[in-house]
């Protein structure tokens, strides 16, 4: 058994499921110290959804943070319910190996990343103990989970201290066949509103003595389904709108309700802002002169790593360590990248395929391991002799 895959194990037998982190970093930090690292918790929240953080940062010996270009390890411990224990093949949290994969909560998303990144670190490290490359780990346990103690208070914390950061790989699992097909130099910014369109609740029969806020949004609706917000870009598909849920009436088949609440979502790209979006929404809805509420929440902006240093690196060692030409991609959730990009100019996603996350019998092929820690290790060395140069 490799490294990788006993220090994997010994994460997803961690029952971290969100907020909780069950020792998860206590077992990295004894992997880091005696690397050189400097380990600091820094715990959020409030006491019945308390969150664990870890910033650790090696500085080679003599030289200064400010001076020292950095390359960030992000990720998080925390995972998402196990749903019905009975339904899995084997229990969740027991490492297990069958079919040529490793199962467990976890060992997609995110646990086979973290141990892949400290055993690739251990082995650069091992050959490279003097390298002029700055090393930094950001850990979370709440990325799984609201995302308000996580990354965010980290990286508020480091902009304030003015710590340097120039790159940062988050271990979330993009790959799509095998390890390294896919990497995302980007993610869409997410928006949610709820809208709260308002009539006059009255008896069905009597339709002249109340106002059906039903039948007022009805157009306003269909007209936003329609609209092209943008185009997206070379990196980015257009933006979307999409309902996610709709409430209107009583429960009685025989009254008019009074309000109508409807809940979207837009993922959008570079091309458009929030401001913009929300202006153009409300827009269609006074245009369709409807008396209205509307409650915005801004999930996170989007980002993009272009072409460059990272990119690069990263292409490099996905292209010497498995043959593949990676695609780079903007598609799918968010992710922490997003208040990591606030603070650090190139940020990338990288990890094992995604097909089984947040799924029952979740599981990473056990061929995919080794080539992620090896993919890993030769972007530190790729980034190691840029600096040389």
């Amino acid at each position: 058994m490799t490294p990788t895959v006993r220090l994997a194990e010994q994460l997803i037998s961690r029952a971290s499921v969100t907020p909780a982190d069950k020792g998860c970093m206590d077992i990295l930090v004894d992997r880091l110290k005696p690397l050189g690292f400097q380990c600091e918790f820094i715990d959020s929240g409030p006491e019945d959804f308390r969150v664990r953080n870890l910033w650790a940062l090696r500085i080679p010996e003599g030289a200064s943070e400010r001076d020292t270009a950095t390359l960030v390890f992000a990720g998080h411990t925390d995972v998402v319910p196990t749903g019905p224990v009975d339904q899995w093949t084997s229990p969740p949290f027991v490492p297990t190996h069958r079919d040529g994969r490793l199962w467990g909560r976890g060992a997609s998303d995110m646990k086979t990343s973290l141990a892949a990144m400290v055993v690739a670190t251990e082995q650069f490290l091992a050959d490279s103990p003097k390298a002029p490359l700055g090393l930094a780990f950001l850990l979370t346990s709440d990325e799984e989970g609201p995302a308000r103690d996580g990354t965010v208070i980290v990286c508020d914390r480091l902009r304030a201290r003015g710590q340097r950061l120039d790159w940062c790989i988050v271990g979330e699992p993009t790959s799509v066949e095998r390890t390294g097909d896919m990497i995302k130099n980007g993610r869409r910014g997410t928006m949610s509103g709820r809208l709260t369109v308002k009539g006059i609740q009255g008896h069905i029969a009597y339709p002249h003595l109340a106002d059906n806020p039903i039948h007022r949004l009805a157009p306003a609706l269909a007209e936003l389904v329609a609209v092209e917000w943008d185009r997206g870009n070379d990196f980015f598909p257009p933006t979307t709108w999409q309902v996610s849920n709709i409430h209107g009436g009583t429960g009685a088949s025989n009254v008019i309700p009074g309000t109508v609440v409807v809940d979207f979502n837009f993922r959008f790209s570079t091309e458009s802002t929030p401001e913009g979006l929300q202006q153009r929404l409300q827009a269609v809805l006074e245009r369709h002169g409807l008396t209205f509420d509307l409650q915005w929440t801004l999930g996170g902006l989007p980002f993009l790593t272009r072409p460059g240093t990272l990119v690069a690196a990263v292409q490099a060692a996905i292209r010497a360590e498995t043959g593949v030409e990676t695609q780079l991609s903007t598609t799918g959730g968010t992710s922490d990248g997003r208040f990591i990009a606030r603070i650090c100019p190139e940020v990338i996603e990288l990890g094992p395929t995604n097909a089984t996350i947040h799924k029952i019998d979740e599981n990473v092929p056990l061929s995919d391991i080794e080539p992620l820690t090896a993919i890993y290790r030769r972007v530190l060395e790729n980034l190691d002799a840029e600096l040389r140069t």
